[in-house]
Formats: structure tokens, C-alpha cells, sequence
């Protein structure tokens, strides 16, 4: 009753098969290895970019924050 057998499973497969079609599923397959691959590559971007991007931030921030203070004391 816990584990299903192999029979469960193609029987499972039959059903999806003839609920969805073939083409249907084949796009959705596709899809799906699309936006994997899109996330992979937007993981691999995102590791150069906001180290160098948060630098250029906060030391901007720091000046304003300078300016903004200097300008209050005056």
C-alpha cells in the first residue's frame, strides 16, 4: 500500500498521456528546460555583478549621507 508498483506508474503515464497529448507535453517539457537553463545563467550572472553593484551603492549612499549631515550643520 505505501510503494507504488510499475504497473501503477504506466498506468499513470497512459492517463497523462491521453489527457494531455504528446504535443503538449513536449512543449511543456521544452519550456521547462528553458527557464532551467534561463535561472543557470541568471545564478551565473548575478555572482559578478551586485558585489561591484553594492560597493558603487553604499559608498554613494555614504556620501549622501556626508552631504546631507553637512548641510544640516550649516
Amino acid at each position: 500500500m505505501g510503494s507504488f508498483s510499475i504497473w501503477h506508474w504506466i498506468i499513470v503515464l497512459v492517463v497523462v498521456l491521453l489527457i494531455f497529448g504528446t504535443k503538449r507535453l513536449r512543449g511543456a517539457g521544452r519550456d521547462l528546460g528553458e527557464a532551467v537553463k534561463g535561472f543557470k545563467k541568471g545564478m551565473a550572472d548575478e555572482d559578478d555583478k551586485p558585489a561591484g553593484q553594492l560597493g558603487d551603492q553604499s559608498r554613494e549612499g555614504e556620501r549622501k549621507a556626508e552631504r546631507d549631515n553637512d548641510s544640516v550643520q550649516r
